[in-house]
């Protein structure tokens, strides 16, 4: 059979930006094995993405483990090259789908550093022959239950110390949540789990609102997509509420929303940023534009998104 491989192999908000990038080579060959390379944790997202055929786990900027005859096709969805380039190069494919690298030889679409990624993947296929429709974002939804149905979801991590806001913010949130009538959880991964603790006493939520470090990534998208509301930073957690269409309020900072925010048209997704505090940054700790978001202005978001998604009385 021939195949198509399409390399990602980055974080789940990265994978989440590409999936309308992924089913446009699926509807483009129709009868190949698409094979998607990219973390191993991300396999089940894989599966709900619907455009996924094989999944290869791969390192990020490493060659992945390919058998048998060089693909057909290769898209390079990881960035802009020359390392993705050449991780796909040693492959040998017959068609490289890929931004133009002139070092090394590759033609392809120019890449621009002022796009929208969910946008920047679809153009590089548009531009190579391959329809892609930027809205088509959605995931199917996990088969097993949500592990807290109907909850609130409070995400207080995030990779960058800079996209975090402050804990002790989310505490207030979280006790202003509870007093209004939401069933408030607090998630991350097991690093983040203190910090989800931290959060959860502060807020005087019980010691099982705790869901950080015990879910695997179906788990969270269960969790995530049958949630009243999803609170969180730039992270992958925003995408999932993207993914599913989850009311969600979305607190930005470093990075502009028109890069990496929900698209447009999306009215269950509301953004939070200070755009005027963009030029600085602080040494440790979140950024101002981040910082500058108070608990009033967060609340009166989640007030208004938690409308959106109202759940029957117990």
């Amino acid at each position: 059979m021939s195949r198509v491989l399409l390399y990602r192999a980055l974080g789940l908000g990265d994978f989440l930006t590409a999936v309308p990038a992924y089913r446009a080579v699926r509807r483009a060959f129709p009868a190949y094995d698409v094979v998607l390379a990219a973390p191993r944790p991300l396999q089940p997202l894989a599966v709900l993405s619907q455009a996924v055929d094989t999944f290869l786990p791969t390192a990020e900027l490493a060659v992945p483990a390919w058998c048998g005859a060089a693909p057909e096709v290769a898209v390079n969805l990881h960035g802009s090259g020359p390392q993705s380039h050449q991780v796909l190069t040693a492959l040998r494919p017959e068609r490289l789908v890929a931004y133009a690298s002139t070092g090394l030889g590759i033609a392809g679409p120019a890449w621009r550093a002022d796009e929208h990624e969910v946008a920047r993947w679809c153009r590089l296929l548009d531009e190579s022959g391959i329809p892609a429709h930027p809205g088509d974002l959605d995931l199917a939804v996990p088969e097993q239950p949500s592990p807290r149905a109907a909850a609130t979801v409070l995400h207080p991590g995030a990779a960058d110390p800079a996209r975090r806001w402050p804990a002790q913010r989310f505490a207030a949130l979280a006790r202003a949540l509870r007093a209004d009538g939401h069933d408030v959880v607090v998630t991350g991964v097991e690093s983040e789990r203190e910090l989800a603790e931290t959060v959860a006493r502060a807020g005087g939520l019980d010691e099982d609102a705790v869901l950080a470090g015990g879910l695997d990534l179906e788990a969270l998208a269960a969790l995530v997509a049958d949630a009243r509301l999803v609170v969180c930073g730039d992270t992958g957690v925003a995408h999932l509420a993207t993914a599913y269409r989850t009311p969600s309020v979305l607190l930005f900072g470093a990075m502009p929303p028109a890069l990496w925010g929900p698209p447009a048209g999306r009215a269950e997704h509301t953004v939070l940023w200070h755009s005027e505090l963009m030029t600085g940054r602080s040494a440790t700790g979140p950024h101002p534009a981040l910082r500058a978001i108070t608990v009033d202005e967060a609340l009166a978001a989640t007030r208004r998104a938690g409308q959106l998604r109202q759940q029957p009385a117990p």
